[in-house]
């Protein structure tokens, strides 16, 4: 083996490509399991962001099940989740075109999807119909599907969310429940008479509070009468699951953590009581963070400081026994009495797809997120940090720094700085091995990924703090990381920069424009404007901001005050610009009106449209762009040489 090169940081070369990375890498979830069969949906970038349902047979034989053009994903809450279901070898699933169901019989032939919607003319990719549907399940009893819908029919009015069964010979829908701002996880009996589901109404978030309710079902599926059974204002319920036996379980945070409830004959108990995180926030629908090996018996996952375990629970004596396994990120629970199937990754895995017997321990990997090989030298291991912040507080966050076994850097020199910060803002980052940061670490540049105040898997106290400060809370923990690691002699203070996409590209821009630490930044579809996003955004979201920042527009003078746009005076460092054109959660306003700002400032500024994507970029080619336009960025800004040839981005003002 030579020698490492020497050579400055950010100049290194590296085998992990930006083409490498939408080459090679593919989107993983929505576990589902039927007659044997495990099913699962695969996003794919070189498919233009296609999502494809893909089974695995008893067998051991893999196939796509929807051919293109069709594209599993649902709008409902724009975030989407819960877009396809399986029963008795039947796939159900909303086209992301049209938003209409559809449905197809799995055979040695595969049938094309026929609707089970409606079809109006009116549903087109153009001008898709106004009711779109998510997290569905099989009435059997009834054979009906019932599921959210979100209705669209009136354009000047808020969308309108329920409960509802749709006739699967018919495709009329029946409301089952309805006058909540929100619902999701309906979830029937075994023995089809009961049917659970949560609700909540503005301004809470699903991670603030929600209700569980409960409703009796005559033999014609209709509701008899309807119940809360808990919840509220600050019991944020989480994934109702009904267990072989027909007792309810569910996870709710009344505790200060997520933990595990049982409902029965009227009382409600903790199955056992940890101070971790057996739930997850509610982006989306269709997560499942537990499931059942028979009715005494729950698999589980939870986290401990953004780290998963997946462990036993024996419902009766409370019982708690971890199940090892390689793995460090874990969702997607599917048990199969002795099987469990579940998404995993680790510092030096990527997500994966892993099959773990639970008699013999016995691990498998049925499929992975990417299939490269990467070479030890490369992959950079994250360190789990703990920081004083404000108020005699702690953040936490995980620092990648610089690795490539081919070059070493001037001893008298230290690397520049990359802080990553999370979207959300109630999200948080974990340690799974992803080439996008090695990316960033193999040629050099280290990385701080921010799990700051508000983040999710430190208990409903760390969550909390965000609420009425972000744009302070945030700001302050990422600032402080940053700090933390110049005062430890990591890194170098005179070349940070500093990352976000959606909530994270507001903490980016509102770190970049209030205080003065970072050098340089990048915002992916990023707030500027709080006002703005209040008045301009989906339902989903449209109150979000009355807990985080604070009623509007009753404290209007806050929105402004923590508005970036409104700062431009105090923005003094360049900024590129990253933004899908069709993007319905943060509208391309909001980055252009920066651009604009920053371009009549004199400021160096760079911005890149991307048609035909929306909140989250989906397509290779566009993934690719934007990851090497934002290296480049960075390499005109702190003067190093890129090793490699990349195309280049026309920066104004500089």
């Amino acid at each position: 083996m030579s020698d490492p090169k020497l050579a400055p940081y950010g100049s290194w070369k590296s085998p992990i490509t930006a083409e490498l990375i939408v080459a090679e890498t593919i989107g993983l979830s929505s576990l589902r399991l039927d007659n044997n069969n495990l099913y699962w949906l695969e996003s794919r970038p070189n498919e233009g962001g296609r999502n494809v349902i893909v089974q695995l047979d008893h067998k051991g034989a893999m196939r796509d099940i929807n051919a293109a053009p069709f594209n599993v994903r649902t709008r409902v809450h724009e975030y989407g989740g819960g877009a396809y279901l399986v029963s008795d070898d039947v796939v159900y699933f909303s086209n992301f075109a049209d938003q209409g169901i559809y449905r197809q019989a799995i055979s040695d032939a595969l049938s094309e999807p026929e609707p089970v919607t409606p079809q109006p003319e009116a549903r087109t990719p153009d001008a898709p119909a106004n009711d779109r549907y998510a997290d569905g399940i099989m009435d059997r009893h009834r054979k009906r599907l019932i599921c959210i819908r979100e209705d669209h029919s009136e354009p000047s009015a808020e969308a309108v969310n329920s409960v509802v069964a749709l006739d699967l010979e018919s495709g009329v829908s029946t409301t089952l429940a309805s006058g909540y701002d929100f619902y999701s996880s309906p979830r029937l009996s075994p023995d089809g008479n009961h049917l659970v589901w949560l609700c909540w109404n503005h301004p809470n978030m699903p991670w603030d509070g929600t209700e569980l309710h409960q409703a009796e079902l005559d033999a014609d599926g209709n509701v008899v009468r309807s119940w809360k059974i808990t919840g509220g204002e600050d019991d944020a319920v989480f994934q109702p699951e009904w267990s072989p036996d027909g007792t309810l379980y569910f996870v709710s945070d009344r505790s200060g953590w997520w933990n595990l409830y049982r409902y029965a004959h009227g009382n409600i108990g903790a199955i056992f009581e940890l101070a971790a995180e057996f739930g997850s926030p509610h982006w989306g629908f269709g997560i499942c963070n537990y499931g059942f090996r028979s009715a005494d018996e729950i698999i589980c996952t939870y986290s401990d400081r953004a780290t998963d375990c997946l462990a036993s629970i024996e419902v009766n004596s409370g019982k708690l026994t971890i199940i090892p396994t390689a793995y460090t990120s874990l969702g997607g629970i599917r048990v199969d009495e002795g099987t469990v199937y579940m998404l995993a990754a680790s510092p030096t895995d990527f997500s994966c797809i892993v099959k773990l017997t639970l008699d013999s321990g016995q691990q498998q990997v049925i499929k992975r997120c990417n299939e490269l090989e990467l070479e030890q030298g490369y992959a950079s291991i994250p360190e789990a940090i703990e920081y004083p912040t404000e108020d005699g507080l702690t953040a936490h966050g995980f620092y990648y720094p610089p690795l490539n076994k081919d070059f070493a850097a001037p001893a008298t020199e230290k690397p520049p700085l990359l802080v990553k910060v999370h979207g959300g803002p109630t999200s948080a980052t974990d340690n799974s091995l992803s080439l996008q940061i090695q990316y960033w670490t193999s040629r050099g540049v280290a990385i701080l990924d921010v799990n700051y105040g508000g983040s999710t898997g430190y208990g409903r106290d760390y969550r909390s703090r965000l609420n009425g400060q972000w744009g302070v809370v945030d700001v302050n923990d990422t600032v402080n990381g940053a700090n933390f690691l110049i005062k430890r002699g990591d890194v170098d203070a005179d070349r940070l920069a500093i990352r976000g996409g959606s909530a994270g590209g507001y903490t980016t821009l509102a770190v970049l424009t209030f205080r003065d630490l970072f050098k340089a930044g990048a915002s992916y579809y990023g707030v500027s404007d709080l006002e703005s996003l209040a008045k301009d955004t989906h339902k989903f979201e449209s109150r979000y901001l009355d807990t985080i920042v604070g009623p509007y527009p009753a404290d209007l003078e806050t929105y402004q005050e923590r508005s970036p746009i409104h700062h431009i005076d105090q923005l003094s460092c360049p900024v590129i610009f990253f933004q899908g054109l069709e993007d319905q959660v943060v509208p391309p306003s909001q980055a252009e009106a920066m651009v604009d700002a920053l371009r009549d400032k004199g400021l160096p500024v760079a911005y890149l449209p991307f048609e035909g994507e929306q909140h989250g970029f989906r397509k290779a080619e566009n993934i690719k762009r934007s990851l090497d336009a934002e290296f480049y960025f960075y390499s005109r800004v702190f003067q190093f040489e890129p090793a490699d040839e990349i195309e280049p981005v026309k920066i104004e003002n500089m």
